[in-house]
């Protein structure tokens, strides 16, 4: 049943990483559990032969395959399923999964999705305006005196979720869900069109989105339903401007 999960379609995406050290751990840890697509966000110059030193020399080729992008929105846009990590727990930003939950979920979506494992700054983790991006969020319990993890540690634990899952998995898989580049657009225009009508509070709209955005993550909307969203919205914003004197 191995075979299930198509490890091909996961990417571990890092925004921010502070150290080169780190992103070379990550690349061990992921080879290991047989993940080998990397992506590093925002980071600016890394150090190859740092990378290099805490990769080994056998995860080399999976330093070569590093994506690396600039914006968080353009590296996460064709990603189907996002899955944020955060060690902060808070009403804004949950419900909130264990890595055993997470990749139970992800092995199925994984078949015909492409699904990022999302991983914040050493020193801060994810804030609210990565984790938007997000259809789901997990945290790895620790005890209540030690909350600090490596971020190659936390990159393992939910890697080994993922393999283990893997290994009793069944045959059924998630649909072709929408990318995130369409839900952005998606979430965008409900955003304007909730503004115009006046239901979103304009002093800090996006946080009034975050209930909608769950929502339709929870739904895992497909570019069809996508379109026909899009479309009553459009349909909308025009009746309410004709209406208006």
């Amino acid at each position: 049943m191995a075979s299930a999960a198509k490890t091909s379609n996961i990417s571990i995406v890092l925004y921010k990483p502070k150290y080169a050290g780190n992103v070379g751990a990550v690349a061990r840890a992921a080879k290991n559990m047989g993940i080998g697509n990397i992506m590093v966000v925002g980071a600016g110059e890394l150090d190859r032969e740092e990378m290099q030193t805490r990769s080994t020399h056998l995860a080399a080729d999976v330093l070569d395959q590093i994506k690396y992008c600039d914006d968080i929105g353009t590296a996460l846009a064709d990603f189907q399923y996002i899955v944020g990590t955060t060690s902060r727990l808070g009403k804004a930003r949950g419900p909130f999964s264990t890595p055993r939950q997470m990749a139970q979920d992800i092995v199925g979506i994984s078949r015909r999705n492409k699904v990022a494992l999302l991983f914040g700054p050493e020193d801060t983790g994810l804030a609210n305006k990565e984790l938007r991006y997000c259809h789901a969020m997990v945290t790895i319990p620790s005890t209540r005196d030690f909350k600090s993890l490596n971020l190659s540690h936390a990159v393992m634990i939910l890697c080994y979720e993922i393999y283990t899952a893997r290994l009793t998995a069944t045959e059924d898989a998630a649909p072709k869900w929408a990318r995130s580049t369409e839900l952005e657009g998606m979430y965008s225009q409900i955003k304007t069109l909730l503004a115009e009508i006046g239901f979103l509070n304009p002093e800090n709209p996006d946080y009034w989105m975050l209930d909608l955005r769950r929502f339709f993550a929870r739904s895992g909307l497909l570019s069809r339903e996508v379109k026909i969203i899009r479309g009553i919205c459009r349909q909308l914003e025009w009746s309410v401007r004709d209406k208006k004197p």
